[in-house]
């Protein structure tokens, strides 16, 4: 939003024309906005979807809204991460779109990650971010951009980059180039069973990300009664490999040693 504290910026006309071309909304969907601002965007989506919700936390602005709003566009004055996604997912299939301020962007990914895996209702996410967060979302195993949110994020969706947007592109500009990416939500691959440890082991292996897995690892395995050592060995994982490079597989066969039966963990 314009306004500082909010800590978003507004997309130009001519971008969201192509924003939505990207979304490629539907007559018969129903779409959930996060951060309409002045609702340039808002205002493509409700003209081509059946019914539009929009959530805004500042209150001039939802006003504004509201005095023009067609019959199929809802505003919700409220923050977002107040906003209660599981009642709005009870009212059947639906998409997001929005452009996330920078400042939180991180906290909503992760509650739209936990709305998809409580409801299939939950179907896709179009968001623009700052690029180096939309770089994290699609990074790959042995690179710098690689860590929780890339694991989190991938076991729960499938990551489409779909434009880049430069600083012009907004008003006010901002200091850095934005994307758009698209997460196309999907059942997680991590079986429910192994969802806590999963979740537990991943973040602390990679809040030492620069330390090889048998240090990384040691805080985890120490509260599950089991050395790093022993842990790597039962997989066929190198201790002196770093977190960043385990792939999905790898993580997956990991936790299960730790959450498996007979583990402690």
């Amino acid at each position: 939003m314009s306004r500082r504290r909010f800590g978003q910026h507004f997309l130009a006309p001519a971008w969201a024309d192509k924003v939505a071309a990207a979304i490629a909304p539907q007559p018969d969907q129903r779409f959930l906005e996060i951060g309409p601002g002045p609702g340039v965007l808002t205002t493509r989506l409700a003209g081509r979807a059946a019914q539009v919700t929009a959530v805004e936390i500042d209150r001039r602005l939802a006003q504004d809204l509201r005095r023009n709003a067609p019959p199929n566009l809802e505003i919700v004055e409220q923050d977002f991460l107040d906003f209660d996604l599981a009642s709005f997912a009870g009212g059947g299939p639906f998409r997001v779109a929005g452009n996330l301020p920078y400042n939180i962007s991180s906290p909503i990914l992760f509650k739209l990650l936990d709305a998809a895996a409580a409801s299939a209702n939950l179907l896709d996410a179009t968001v623009m971010l700052q690029r180096e967060v939309a770089d994290r979302l699609a990074a790959r195993p042995g690179t710098k951009d690689y860590g929780v949110l890339t694991i989190f994020i991938a076991a729960q969706a499938d990551v489409t980059r779909l434009l880049t947007l430069p600083p012009g592109a907004f008003r006010p500009p901002p200091r850095v180039d934005s994307a758009v990416v698209r997460l196309a939500f999907k059942p997680s691959v991590v079986p429910p069973a192994l969802a806590g440890t999963f979740a537990r082991m991943v973040r602390t292996m990679f809040m030492q990300r620069r330390k090889t897995l048998g240090n990384a690892l040691r805080p985890f395995a120490d509260t599950a009664g089991r050395t790093p050592s022993s842990a790597l060995a039962a997989v066929g994982i190198d201790p002196m490999r770093r977190p960043e490079t385990l792939t999905m597989a790898e993580l997956l066969a990991l936790a299960g040693v730790f959450g498996g039966p007979g583990s402690d963990a």
